[in-house]
């Protein structure tokens, strides 16, 4: 894939990730992808290792999606993003992921910001959930600093003593950002809102807020989800999802980058 033009398309283009919190069977994955490929998507993502809160929580299937993950992107033709947990995956996941994940938890593993500064894809860094737009975009400086000009900021939420939502979606850091630097920026409505109920409001005033992009969880059960299901989308919620996100689109005259 050409990065160079993909980067050189933001204000004018839209990306949209979307794909299962965890990867928990072929079927699964198999089911969302087609879906997602059928109504309109720019990457499939995937969690291939989870950091969870809970040690007894389902971790993923880890090496197990890998020749799992191949056979999707064999079928659907879609390009993959997961995230990186540990320095020690990244050879292994370099045959088949095309954009690596950076989550919350490791924006302050700065060994891993700068072993990723030496790779030649993609790098979606989110932010800390206690981070200052300040510490994000320093984090970010790691990796361009080791030779990777291709970053992307993620907005996923901060945390608030409010616990009606999971977190607290920071649309102006998105304004902010898209003002002062020249970063793209993508915004996380899953994570900030934790709330099927709220995902795609937010995900439409993140266009508005002059995101690049956003990220969101679909899965073809929720209730049965071993990861984040009461985030997840339906695959009903994903197509009314792609329609208004295409609609408020139109409006600032940007289009859906298709299944790169």
């Amino acid at each position: 894939m050409e990065w160079k033009n993909f980067f050189s398309q933001q204000n004018k283009t839209f990306s949209l990730i979307a794909g299962p919190c965890s990867i928990e069977s072929e079927e699964q994955l198999d089911k969302v992808a087609s879906h997602i490929k059928q109504e309109g998507v720019t990457f499939l993502r995937g969690g291939v290792y989870k950091l969870r809160t809970n040690p007894s929580a389902f971790q993923g299937l880890g090496a197990d999606a890998y020749e799992l993950v191949k056979k999707i992107k064999a079928k659907t033709g879609l390009s993959f993003v997961a995230e990186v947990t540990d320095p020690r995956q990244m050879e292994d996941l370099d045959s088949f992921v095309d954009m690596i994940q950076v989550g919350s938890r490791n924006m302050y593993n700065y060994s891993l910001l700068k072993d990723l500064g030496k790779v030649a894809k993609p790098v979606l860094l989110k932010r800390g959930f206690s981070a200052t737009i300040d510490e994000w975009v320093n984090a970010a400086e790691y990796i361009r600093a080791g030779g990777n000009p291709y970053v992307i900021l993620c907005e996923r939420g901060i945390r608030s003593f409010d616990n009606k939502t999971r977190n607290v979606l920071d649309l102006a850091a998105v304004s902010y950002l898209k003002q002062n630097t020249d970063f793209m920026v993508f915004v996380d409505p899953s994570h900030a809102t934790g709330r099927r109920d709220l995902v795609i409001p937010m995900a439409k005033a993140a266009v508005v807020s002059g995101a690049d992009g956003i990220m969101v969880e679909v899965h073809p059960e929720p209730a049965k989800a071993l990861s984040d299901g009461p985030q997840a989308l339906t695959f009903d919620d994903y197509t009314l999802l792609v329609s208004e996100i295409k609609s408020l689109l139109k409006l600032s005259q940007r289009e859906l980058i298709q299944c790169l």
